[in-house]
């Protein structure tokens, strides 16, 4: 892989420099509630895919596809005036508390079995960061308080892997979550 700069001892590369800047048009379009947050989070997810597939973090690679997807989906669901958010009922909110739980449990094991590195924090990352997708392109105002959680989370956990500048990429998506879940609750509200 080829080294643009380096930053804290840290080669960073152009693969990783692209995904970079293409995520933080993604989250920040994302936190306006625009419609064209989608065609950036395709972009951004498909270099992050080829990204964390080099660097071994399979589940973060997984996830890619999963925001590849959700990016189909939020371009053809949201309107074109953007999202019109609401917030979920208690059903809603345990069901995907559930949903979470369940299938990180599952998904971690299932990592190490195919030599995947940092098993369970990154099948958290996979896990909690599907649903929270799946929440976004729903228009729910929880996906922010989602989003909050696992960035904050992903800074420490990439930092911990020795991806420092991703890990400043996730601290930057902390401060956007609590921007964008500021931002939502000023959009006009679904019934």
């Amino acid at each position: 892989m080829s080294v643009a700069f380096t930053a804290w001892g840290y080669g960073v590369t152009y693969l990783e420099l692209a995904s970079v800047i293409t995520s933080l048009i993604a989250v920040f379009l994302g936190a306006l509630g625009v419609r064209m947050t989608w065609p950036w989070w395709f972009l951004s997810s498909a270099l992050y895919a080829l990204f964390f597939y080099q660097v071994e973090l399979y589940a973060s690679a997984i996830l890619q596809f999963v925001f590849i997807a959700a990016a189909a989906w939020g371009w053809f669901g949201w309107k074109p005036t953007g999202a019109e958010p609401r917030y979920m009922s208690k059903k809603e909110r345990i069901f995907w508390i559930l949903a979470l739980l369940s299938v990180w449990v599952i998904s971690a094991p299932a990592l190490a079995d195919i030599g995947a590195a940092a098993t369970w924090p990154d099948s958290f990352l996979l896990v909690s960061s599907s649903v929270a997708q799946i929440v976004m392109v729903l228009q729910r105002n929880e996906t922010w308080i989602l989003w909050l959680i696992i960035d904050a989370f992903g800074t420490y956990h990439y930092a911990n892997q020795g991806y420092w500048f991703t890990s400043v990429l996730y601290a930057v998506f902390t401060v956007i979550a609590g921007f964008g879940w500021y931002r939502w609750l000023k959009l006009p509200q679904k019934a």
